[in-house]
């Protein structure tokens, strides 16, 4: 069965609403457009192009923006007034149907439930993707995008936008440079406390320039209210997946990066009583990854809140605000972040001023995808390397709410517990199924 289109279609009014949009990406490093020859730009079209989204056509926008789609008109109103040349849709299927064969690359920046879909539709007509983390709602859904990704041969990027960032890069360095021994323990957190959103007050009519059935997607049709779109979606699990999701495939990347983690083989999670809604305001979990080659194995923990290894360590309180991660190694240990590091302890390491500058700069992170997309090497968060990423900080939230660890068995996607296998994928309403 076809999935059905709305009747919804954005009018050609422009709106401005600059704080949907939100603020423009201070990652990625653009070129200026003369620097892209015309005959070498590419034909972008972009799914979700308010908050997250705004920040990404600002990446892209040296090359030809031929179409702009949103369910909330209002909230990709400047996007619209920005790029009055390209047409504007409201539902990605019907941009698809209409524009198929002038489109070479795709950007989906969406809400986490509505990732799979356009991505799907994207990859199974041979267009390259960049694709907001954490990449898809579920396990299977990643694991089926990436694995189509590399069929196709296509280009892509997971929006890990703070690869890209010499601080971050200089943590890896460290940690990869050997300077505090063979690592096996990592711990990683956002310093962070949101979550439990309240239940809405009452169900009323949506804004009358958003169409809620095509924001709902796949899931079940429920009522609109506030409180879900256009932000707290995140913290319910139908449409989002918690700061794990949120901030994992950001954070996580430190790691995965340093010290090259595939799948895990084991996961355990603990927390708060599991509400079968809602996201937790903190939670903890452990990821066990095998060794690799003359690398031990490594016991990565992932925190919503403030790991307790920092106080053993000395570190106040500040510190889980300037940091996200520690290295533990066998001669020392590596506190990294987006910006700084510090190397522990301070009077063993007081020589150590800079790490080796082994890694390339990035030229800038959607211009990675962009020259991918144009024959260039793979950009640096391209599937293939960020999938097992994706699916361990699905995981993890997997872990928490079946309430028990498991052992995983990446190659098969198996769960050895049934409550955990239960919340691997998920089923999508009448209309919307895609086989497989």
């Amino acid at each position: 069965m076809p999935i059905p289109r709305s009747s919804f279609t954005p009018s050609r009014r422009r709106f401005v609403t600059a704080a949907a949009l939100g603020a423009v990406s201070r990652v990625s490093v653009r070129c200026p457009a003369s620097a892209v020859a015309p005959s070498e730009r590419l034909n972008v079209a972009l799914v979700g192009i308010g908050g997250q989204g705004a920040a990404n056509l600002a990446g892209v926008k040296d090359h030809n923006i031929v179409a702009l789609c949103d369910v909330h008109e209002s909230r990709a109103g400047k996007a619209f007034e920005q790029f009055p040349q390209a047409e504007r849709f409201a539902d990605f299927r019907t941009m698809f149907d209409r524009l198929e064969r002038r489109i070479d690359a795709v950007v989906v920046s969406t809400p986490d439930h509505t990732h799979f879909h356009p991505a799907w539709w994207a990859l199974e007509r041979g267009k390259h993707l960049y694709l907001e983390k954490p990449l898809a709602h579920e396990v299977h859904e990643v694991r089926r995008l990436v694995d189509r990704a590399a069929a196709k041969g296509l280009a892509t990027q997971l929006g890990c936008q703070r690869h890209a960032q010499p601080g971050l890069r200089a943590g890896v360095e460290l940690a990869r440079g050997g300077v505090i021994g063979p690592i096996a323990e990592v711990h990683c957190w956002i310093n962070s406390s949101r979550g439990m959103p309240s239940e809405p007050a009452a169900t009323e009519p949506p804004p009358a320039d958003l169409d809620w059935d095509l924001w709902l997607g796949p899931v079940a049709p429920r009522p609109y209210a506030k409180g879900f779109a256009p932000y707290d979606w995140r913290f319910w699990w139908e449409f989002g997946t918690g700061e794990t999701g949120n901030w994992g495939c950001h954070i996580l990347d430190i790691p995965f990066w340093a010290l090259d983690l595939g799948h895990p083989v084991r996961v355990a999670a603990e927390g708060p009583e599991v509400d079968p809604r809602r996201a937790p305001k903190a939670l903890s979990s452990r990821l066990d990854y095998p060794a690799r080659g003359d690398r031990p194995a490594v016991r990565l923990h992932w925190y919503q809140g403030v790991p307790p290894i920092l106080a053993e360590k000395g570190l106040d309180a500040a510190a889980a605000k300037t940091f996200n991660t520690l290295f533990v190694g066998r001669d020392g240990a590596l506190a990294c972040g987006f910006t700084k590091w510090r190397l522990l302890p301070d009077d063993r390491f007081a020589d150590v001023k800079e790490p080796p500058q082994t890694l390339a700069p990035s030229p800038g992170f959607h211009r990675e995808w962009l020259d991918a997309c144009r024959g260039g090497p793979p950009a640096s968060c391209h599937f293939g390397s960020t999938g097992p990423l994706a699916e361990s900080v699905l995981l993890a939230n997997v872990a928490y709410r079946a309430g028990r660890a498991f052992d995983w068995d990446a190659p098969t996607l198996s769960a050895s517990d049934p409550a955990a296998t239960a919340l691997l994928r998920r089923g999508y309403r009448t209309g919307w199924e895609i086989p497989g």
